[in-house]
């Protein structure tokens, strides 16, 4: 996410319970920008959860936040914020996917210009 754009989702409202999740989980997943800065794309804090969480993450994650919030997620996804593997656990994990409607394709980067 270009660190000048809005958040799609920065405007979500989160419970007391979800905000102390999501400063816990932007120290452990989003370690390269500090936590002031992670909070802003509350998003992607949840993309790296639901990527590369630990069990027990992904149950807190489970726990706290709703099925919409987590669906949001997905449908704001960059580029590079999912494996295949995690891109697909989560659709049939939120029920956005079946066998017979398949999954959509990976968010992919585009490099060609603007016309």
């Amino acid at each position: 996410m270009n660190e000048h754009s809005a958040s799609p989702l920065a405007q979500t409202t989160y419970s007391a319970e979800q905000q102390q999740d999501l400063h816990s989980f932007a120290t452990r997943y989003i370690w390269w920008q500090r936590e002031s800065e992670a909070l802003h794309y509350p998003e992607r804090v949840l993309a790296q959860v639901m990527n590369l969480g630990t069990i027990e993450d992904i149950s807190r994650l489970l726990t706290s936040f709703t099925s919409e919030q987590l669906m949001g997620v997905i449908e704001h996804a960059e580029p590079g914020w999912f494996t295949e593997r995690s891109w697909a656990f989560w659709h049939y994990r939120l029920d956005m996917a079946t066998l017979s409607s398949g999954l959509p394709p990976l968010p992919i980067r585009s490099f060609s210009t603007p016309r």
